[in-house]
């Protein structure tokens, strides 16, 4: 896959995951808001002018679209900007992309649906609460007006290590190294665990083999938070040293406001169809994901 590919959004933790993935087979441009890294340009992809400039200057063969504002409180807090970024952004890369032919990239998320169904495929219907997934699915929608698009579905992401994870695993760990024996972990929100390292190959492979359309790029498997944070602890080695109290999502009301759905749970039915590689249990890559790094201080 010898072209030059755009990746938009590539300073956090799923960016970092498919730079490394694409680095060493394409020509690889990438560039964030934020410059983490000597390898990344500046781009805002709210700016219109400045994402069409920056295109035209790279001409790329590809555009892997990862830029988005995924804080969900900002998000509530910050609707303008959330939909500047995570709508109109989109709608800017895909005016270029039409433009020239270019297949196009976009990573959704599971909170595109409203959690009244237990698990959710690729064909059921989005009806997301929060500001953060109203603005992703209409980013959904334009990605759809691609002239080719994959658009791709992530669940509870994990990957980064802990430079760049700012979800849910560093988030539990930065609590053990600052001396915390007791976690308070929710009981009541279900999702399906997805590993940035696994996903950005199911980006190369659904791009390279051409398999245009919408798909869900989870892991195999489901679990609540609490499930996840003791698989968690168990892997690092400290289940005899942390306790995890379960609690409700309204401990947390005040800190994190946002809607959330009470599932989030994601089926892989058609990429597990054709690369069921992809898609191993969430326990196996998690354990993987907790030998990478060195987490524990």
């Amino acid at each position: 896959m010898n072209n030059k590919i755009v990746i938009t959004g590539c300073g956090g933790m799923l960016g970092e995951a498919v730079y490394r993935e694409f680095k060493n087979i394409s020509d690889v441009y990438a560039s964030d808001i934020d410059c983490n890294e000597s390898w990344l340009d500046f781009l805002d992809v709210s700016l219109e002018q400045d994402v069409i400039d920056y295109l035209e200057k790279i001409k790329p063969d590809y555009i892997i679209h990862l830029a988005a504002k995924t804080d969900m409180e900002y998000c509530e807090r910050n609707s303008d900007d959330a939909y500047f970024t995570n709508r109109d952004g989109v709608s800017y890369i895909v005016k270029y992309a039409n433009k020239y032919s270019i297949p196009l990239v976009y990573i959704s998320t599971a909170g595109i649906f409203d959690g009244k169904k237990d698990f959710y495929t690729e064909n059921d219907r989005p009806n997301p609460l929060s500001i953060y997934g109203k603005s992703k699915y209409e980013g959904e929608i334009e990605a759809g007006k691609a002239y080719k698009s994959i658009i791709i579905r992530a669940g509870w992401m994990m990957g980064g290590g802990p430079k760049k994870d700012k979800k849910f695993v560093n988030k539990i760990i930065k609590q053990i190294n600052t001396g915390a024996q007791k976690l308070n972990v929710v009981n009541d929100k279900f999702g399906t665990p997805c590993y940035t390292y696994n996903l950005a190959k199911s980006i190369y492979f659904l791009l390279n083999n051409e398999h245009y359309g919408i798909y869900h790029g989870t892991c195999d498997g489901d679990c609540s938070r609490y499930n996840f944070a003791i698989a968690l602890v168990e892997y690092l080695g400290l289940k005899d040293k942390i306790y995890i109290e379960e609690v409700s999502s309204d401990f947390f009301k005040d800190s994190y406001f946002a809607p959330r759905p009470y599932s989030e749970k994601l089926i892989n039915i058609k990429l597990k169809k054709i690369a069921p590689h992809l898609t191993k249990d969430w326990k196996i890559y998690l354990k993987e994901y907790t030998k990478r790094f060195n987490w524990i201080l």
